[in-house]
């Protein structure tokens, strides 16, 4: 198993796991969200390759304190092996390698097995509210 930067030539692969995990929705562009992050100077997509095969991705990115992580993903016939757990180990190595003291992350309302996740993992409520606004 290798753990490397996507590039853009693995836009259709980390579009169809982002899209059976779950984690599209209609009104945003899969492939538009991972090359903003594959252009970006403080972000990059990870992505799990065992022999070519795309298994799971995180992408990450940082403001220069706070870092994020969106999109992580893991192929449902790689769930349960711990792929996800290095995923993330991933992803926090790259943000403590680029400058970020805190990771943060959103997980929509209703994922129990999200917040299940993300709690064995020492992730914890930060007791704030996320707000949005579409500029479009």
């Amino acid at each position: 198993m290798q753990i490397r930067d996507l590039t853009s030539e693995d836009s259709n692969a980390a579009a169809v796991l982002w899209h059976q995990s779950g984690l599209t929705r209609p009104w945003n562009s899969a492939k538009d969200d991972l090359q903003r992050a594959l252009d970006g100077e403080t972000s990059t997509v990870l992505g799990a390759f065992h022999e070519e095969q795309l298994l799971a991705t995180a992408m990450v990115g940082h403001d220069g304190h706070r870092g994020w992580v969106y999109y992580l993903a893991v192929d449902k016939g790689q769930r349960g092996t711990g792929l996800g757990r290095r995923m993330m180990a991933a992803a926090e190595g790259w943000l403590r390698e680029n400058g970020a003291v805190k990771v943060q992350l959103m997980v929509r309302s209703g994922n129990a097995a999200a917040f299940g996740f993300y709690n064995h993992l020492g992730y914890e409520d930060a007791d704030v509210s996320v707000r949005s606004k579409w500029l479009t």
